[in-house]
């Protein structure tokens, strides 16, 4: 079939590239000049199958309270005029309970494990290179209470297959050096020694490439208008300019946006922009810093060695699809990752960023086909779209072809 993928971001072509290998005509477009420019080029860097507990979890109604009025909090939820924020708040409120929050971990994690093991064979088969480690990644505690909420998560993760094993301060420093000189008091860890990092906006252009080698058609600096419906079929996406492309089926991967575009289709996703932060710290020759990537679980903080970078991101924005940068959410990050890593770097030279995630109330991803047969969905990772992005596609690009997935696909399926 000939099929269209909207979106280059990692989810938009590493879904371009199981299609392809499925034996499809694909043709990926985006408004960017590049791929990877958007939610996927300057993130957390974490390929964490460890970190699937979802934010709606019974813990966080008490924290968003807590947080509340701080310019710095972990989760900042700025109330707006608009219909949807509040209806996708009270759904989040509704994920929180323990039984939804269990079943959502169940159903991220059967994902996250497939897309962990599609990454290290499209790897293995590609050659592609883009910073990558694996060395595991350590969640660290500063609070007892965080620690012991966390260990009882640690032990249902581990009996749905992800290796997580509680460590105590000793064991934690010895697995990552770099903390013996941290400021902050730790009380203990979960290491994950199967999880990986690496740099998700190198492994997606690499991979676009390899898309184009593969055949794959790669239209950079293409907006699109909107989406052309008749006889309950998708027929084709008229772009700004006039130009109308036409397939057999459509792939929306356009993270937060996937809803503006469906909404005139008279469809509606429950998918918000999270805005998250990222520092990309430069490393010098006497730098201590981690090469173990690590999660510091109470602030919402990701740290990842990236070449001869050190990417600290995380924290989530509900404030619209506002993408300019916070200068108090900025500095917090930053102190945060200094009093940690007194030693990592120097404060001259840091890019600060900021991208939308696109977040469902329960963290679980929207990936198949919609009430429009030939219109297929894949969004919604929230803060795990890297961890997710090979699986997803490869998923999706089973459902397209009419083939039975490796995994079950109900959880993810759109509500009509």
């Amino acid at each position: 079939m000939r099929v269209l993928v909207l979106g280059a971001g990692v989810v938009g072509v590493t879904t371009a590239w199981y299609l392809a290998e499925a034996g499809h005509e694909v043709t990926v477009i985006d408004r960017q000049p590049a791929s990877a420019m958007e939610t996927s080029f300057a993130n957390g860097g974490q390929i964490s199958v460890s970190h699937a507990e979802p934010w709606a979890n019974p813990s966080a109604p008490a924290k968003i309270l807590e947080w509340l009025g701080r310019e710095d909090a972990p989760l900042l939820w700025r109330w707006r005029a608009d219909a949807s924020q509040w209806i996708w708040g009270l759904r989040f409120l509704r994920e929180c309970t323990a039984g939804r929050a269990r079943a959502n971990i169940v159903a991220i994690l059967r994902l996250a494990l497939y897309s962990r093991a599609a990454l290290r064979t499209l790897r293995l088969s590609t050659g592609i290179e883009y910073d990558h480690l694996e060395r595991g990644i350590l969640h660290l505690y500063f609070d007892p209470r965080e620690f012991e909420h966390a260990i009882p998560q640690a032990e249902l993760m581990s009996r749905h297959g992800c290796d997580r094993v509680v460590k105590s301060v000793e064991e934690c420093v010895a697995i990552e050096p770099a903390l013996a000189g941290s400021e902050l008091k730790l009380v203990g860890g979960i290491f994950a020694a199967s999880d990986e990092s690496g740099d998700a906006c190198k492994f997606t252009q690499e991979l676009a490439q390899r898309c184009a080698q593969r055949g794959v058609t790669v239209r950079h600096g293409v907006s699109i208008e909107k989406l052309l419906a008749e006889g309950g079929r998708i027929t084709g996406v008229r772009l700004e300019g006039g130009e109308t492309l036409t397939a057999d089926a459509y792939v929306t991967a356009l993270g937060s946006y996937t809803p503006l575009l469906l909404r005139p289709l008279g469809m509606s996703l429950p998918v918000v922009p999270a805005k998250g932060y990222s520092a990309t710290i430069p490393l010098e020759q006497d730098s201590v810093a981690p090469t173990v990537s690590l999660i510091d679980d109470q602030r919402k903080l990701v740290f990842s060695r990236l070449g001869n970078r050190l990417r600290v991101a995380g924290t989530a924005e509900f404030t619209g699809y506002d993408t300019s940068l916070n200068s108090v959410r900025c500095e917090a990050l930053l102190e945060r990752s200094l009093k940690l890593f007194p030693g990592a770097g120097r404060s001259s030279g840091i890019e600060f960023w900021a991208g939308l995630r696109p977040a469902t109330p329960g963290n679980l991803p929207i990936i198949g086909r919609t009430s429009f047969p030939n219109l297929y969905i894949n969004t919604g990772h929230g803060t795990l779209g890297w961890t997710m992005s090979c699986g997803s596609g490869r998923l999706l690009a089973d459902l397209v072809s009419g083939r039975e997935p490796e995994i079950g696909a109900s959880e993810y399926a759109p509500i009509s």
